[in-house]
């Protein structure tokens, strides 16, 4: 029987259809309470890519696919725990982050920021994955005082 629940499979041939490559992947992983969201861009679930050359429009982008990965394995954005960014530019920190945290105020993750070469496609200006958790009803929802 198995420990995870794997969402939303695909094969890296449909993506990456410009370059040779033959993986099996999925867009999040659920095991256990944990959720871990794969890298997400500016290109929607269809395969079109939003925002050329914009890096706050590909961040919006990116924060609707996690929200929906996120629903689709039982949990939502506020109980994302850790995200870690990647920027190809380190002047797209500021639009990203902006609106990143837009989709994340009030939710205070852990946070990691990356300057990288370059992404997976040349026209990703932006990437970023999520950890998140499904409530354990056990636990007390405010431990602030910790």
């Amino acid at each position: 029987m198995p420990t995870h629940t794997r969402i939303r499979m695909f094969n890296t041939k449909e993506t990456y259809p410009n370059q040779s490559l033959d993986n099996d992947l999925c867009q999040a992983v659920r095991a256990g309470n944990t959720i871990y969201v794969r890298g997400q861009v500016g290109t929607d679930f269809d395969g079109i890519l939003v925002g050329l050359g914009d890096p706050r429009a590909q961040a919006e982008q990116a924060m609707k696919n996690v929200k929906q990965l996120l629903e689709e394995a039982g949990s939502d954005l506020s109980h994302i725990v850790k995200t870690t960014t990647y920027l190809i530019d380190p002047r797209y920190r500021e639009p990203v982050y902006q609106e990143v945290g837009k989709w994340l105020k009030g939710v205070y993750p852990i946070s990691t920021g990356l300057v990288v070469s370059a992404l997976g496609q040349p026209q990703w200006l932006m990437e970023i994955d999520v950890i998140a958790v499904i409530p354990d009803d056990t636990v007390p929802s405010d431990i602030s005082a910790f």
